[in-house]
């Protein structure tokens, strides 16, 4: 079912998922401005594990490794999937 979804139907269902869980109360959050950070974190995330390697990745993204470094840090992209995989939490 999730695959017959388009990337903007599944946002939108995020999105309302989000407003739920805080009785639709999503107001100060400039989710519009925020937008583009979001997008670049979801796209440097899918690059970083569906790659074999962090060149490989940056390749992907077109960037060079200095960039592609500094975004994984900035991002905290590392951590993220340490966290994702520790058992023992």
């Amino acid at each position: 079912m999730l695959s017959s979804l388009t990337l903007e139907d599944i946002i939108a269902l995020r999105l309302e998922l989000a407003a739920r869980s805080v009785d639709n109360k999503l107001y100060g959050l400039e989710i519009w401005k925020s937008i583009p950070k979001i997008t670049k974190e979801a796209v440097l995330k899918y690059a970083y594990s569906a790659a074999r390697t962090k060149n490989e990745a940056a390749a992907f993204l077109g960037l060079n490794r200095n960039d592609f470094r500094r975004l994984l840090k900035q991002f905290d992209i590392v951590n993220f999937f340490e966290k994702k995989l520790d058992f023992n939490e």
